[in-house]
């Protein structure tokens, strides 16, 4: 994250994505697939890291193999063909987007930090390493079961994450850059999602 200053001086807080160059790697269509959708390619990939397969379906879209491709169905599907690059220029300044991504891996955590339990009590009365523990999860003879969804310990983080209505700040059209309100989910250098709504 970084920030930005506005007019009357008050400091933003902002990201930096960039969005782009993508290129068109499929176009679908309801008389071929059912659905009309469009396939964007972003960050380019060495030909030797990607199989057959896939080498030929860069190759009929004439372009480089990529890492990440995503699927925006009924989104601009006239307007775009195979091999199009979609550059930053399709965002414009003060427009709400969407930012889908993974978040961050936390790993194993406990109850206290994954869903903020407040321990068992104090270190006095009897209590031994119990400070942190999740105490009881369910009843005995009746239901004779712990119930669906209850809140323990696991893994935390590394969950698909979208948020919601960020406001564009500014875009860099020579550099391809995204600058938006606010914070998006993921590590650094992460791949995400930006969705515009007409």
């Amino acid at each position: 994250m970084t920030s930005l200053f506005d007019e009357k001086g008050n400091n933003i807080p902002c990201t930096i994505i960039q969005a782009g160059p993508c290129v068109v790697t499929q176009v679908r269509t309801e008389e071929s697939d059912g659905y009309s959708a469009v396939q964007l390619g972003f960050d380019d990939k060495k030909e030797k890291n990607v199989g057959q397969g896939m080498l030929g379906h860069f190759k009929k879209a004439g372009t480089t193999p990529k890492y990440k491709l995503v699927e925006f169905k009924g989104a601009f599907v006239d307007d775009l063909s195979l091999g199009q690059e979609v550059k930053v220029d399709v965002f414009k300044e003060g427009e709400f987007v969407d930012v889908t991504g993974n978040s961050k891996g936390k790993g194993f955590q406990g109850v206290v930090k994954r869903h903020g339990f407040a321990g068992v009590g104090q270190a006095t009365h009897g209590q031994h390493n119990r400070l942190r523990a999740p105490g009881s999860i369910g009843a005995g003879s009746d239901p004779s079961r712990v119930f669906k969804g209850m809140r323990m310990a696991g893994q935390m983080g590394n969950e698909k994450v979208t948020i919601q209505n960020l406001k564009v700040l500014k875009v860099d059209e020579e550099k391809n850059l995204l600058i938006v309100k606010g914070a998006i989910p993921g590590p650094k250098n992460s791949y995400v999602i930006v969705r515009k709504w007409n």
